[in-house]
């Protein structure tokens, strides 16, 4: 089946295609086969894009789309907060369908907003059932999807070890290996979210480090909020040789720029999640020392707990963070501010695009509009009072797009939202999915309410 997406301005974010005017994309199945001008319609079904842009699928290198359900819950905790309330508190109480329905219709939103590929980061999975819902949640909205399978990370029983202390279970990458994501050419594919360094003991690192190379998965991992673990952990990791490209740290602000320089030079990924680290306390996102050691910045929502799910202010917002941090040290060094900006829009584009996919380990698949990669595309309506007019299609998309212009979003050849609607049916999904979080909210609020001593007050 081919499908001819025309008249469109097209931004490939492939360096030897660049931006078309009045340019085409002609898809084939899951692939793009084309992209250029007067490309043979033969055969194809024929989609007007006039007064359009096409884009490459957005990417969301990090989002933890199980708390869609816990949507504001957050919005006013710090990261310390967040730790005892959630971590401690409202994930306990998740069951494998609040795990299914959240993540479902957290993906559909994702879909909505012009992300078609997502790093879900599923570290409230206490038992099989609970995977098993997230990954069910994910291939039933459509989107692609690296599956990072996490940890929960709740207050220990009496006698039972603290999280820190427990390695990533080996059983259940084997049976999701030989399961429900056994193909490494599926939409939706494994990635391991362990706990690294900063959130676990030195020994639990290296088996979980060895345990992503044995299986040749991403491994993921927080650093920074809080003391480390282990002190000194990423130390002993270098010098076994376990970091390159199929290492992501999220976050990082805990590292120094030594660290970050040689992390860089092997190939390690980053991916920055600004608003919410400016939000809850992380400190200033590092884009900007990332990204002079010649690093790979990807960029995610993270918490829809304290955020929207919109990738386009995620990127407006380390874009213009970054600027913010270099033009105040360029004022204190030199008495004014450069004479030009010092990050262009086109790299932030490529923050949430390419460079998303390097991060996830997917360049080869997906992040431009290259003939070969899967047919990941997604249409902005730019006719919009808000996009207009266009000068320069690039920075019209990264400052001026929002959840308003997308009109349609495809994957793998297959439109999941058309004429700015979904495709799927949402109605309901949207009512379990209050249902869900309100429960969820209630049985923690219940629970903390018998556990105060007569007389106490909740601040």
């Amino acid at each position: 089946m081919k499908t001819l997406l025309t008249n469109a301005t097209v931004v490939t974010m492939d360096p030897a295609l660049g931006e078309l005017a009045q340019g085409q994309v002609l898809v084939e199945d899951d692939r793009i086969l084309a992209v250029g001008q007067d490309l043979p319609a033969e055969g194809a079904k024929v989609i007007d894009c006039r007064g359009g842009i096409l884009i490459p699928g957005l990417v969301n290198a990090h989002l933890h789309t199980w708390q869609t359900g816990l949507r504001g819950v957050a919005a006013n905790w710090t990261l310390l907060e967040y730790f005892r309330h959630v971590h401690r508190g409202l994930a306990s109480l998740f069951t494998p369908d609040d795990i299914h329905i959240a993540t479902r219709m957290g993906a559909l939103n994702q879909l909505n907003c012009g992300t078609t590929t997502l790093g879900d980061w599923c570290h409230n999975n206490p038992t099989p059932e609970h995977t098993d819902a997230a990954i069910r949640g994910l291939k039933e909205s459509g989107i692609r999807a690296l599956f990072f399978h996490g940890s929960p990370k709740p207050d220990p029983e009496p006698g039972q070890p603290h999280f820190s202390e427990i390695p990533h279970p080996r059983g259940e990458v084997e049976r999701l290996l030989q399961g429900e994501l056994a193909d490494p050419e599926a939409r939706v594919t494994l990635g391991l979210a362990i706990l690294g360094p900063h959130y676990s003991t030195l020994d639990v690192s290296l088996q979980d480090f060895a345990l992503a190379k044995e299986f040749g998965l991403v491994a993921s991992m927080h650093q920074g909020g809080g003391a480390a673990v282990s002190p000194g952990g990423w130390d002993v990791i270098e010098e076994q040789g376990l970091l390159g490209p199929d290492i992501n740290i999220v976050h990082g602000q805990s590292l120094d720029d030594a660290q970050l320089a040689r992390f860089c030079e092997q190939g390690v990924t980053f991916s920055i999640a600004p608003e919410n680290e400016m939000t809850q306390g992380h400190g200033f996102p590092i884009t900007g020392h990332v990204r002079r050691h010649g690093g790979v910045v990807s960029l995610g929502v993270d918490l829809e707990s304290v955020i929207s799910g919109d990738m386009f202010t995620v990127a407006r917002m380390a874009l213009g963070m970054q600027r913010s941090l270099d033009n105040d040290a360029s004022r204190r060094e030199q008495g004014s501010i450069p004479d030009t900006s010092t990050i262009r829009t086109r790299e932030a584009l490529a923050w949430i695009t390419v460079d998303g996919a390097r991060a996830l380990g997917l360049e080869a698949r997906i992040g431009s509009l290259t003939p070969g990669k899967q047919a990941d595309i997604v249409l902005l309506d730019s006719g919009l009072l808000n996009m207009q007019p266009v000068s320069d299609p690039v920075s019209t998309v990264v400052m001026q797009a929002s959840l308003a212009n997308v009109d349609s979003v495809m994957v793998a050849g297959e439109f999941h939202k058309r004429n700015g609607k979904l495709l799927a049916d949402v109605e309901e999904g949207i009512s379990h999915l209050a249902a869900s979080g309100h429960r969820i909210n209630a049985e923690l609020m219940s629970r903390e309410h018998a556990s105060r001593e007569p007389g106490e007050t909740v601040q």
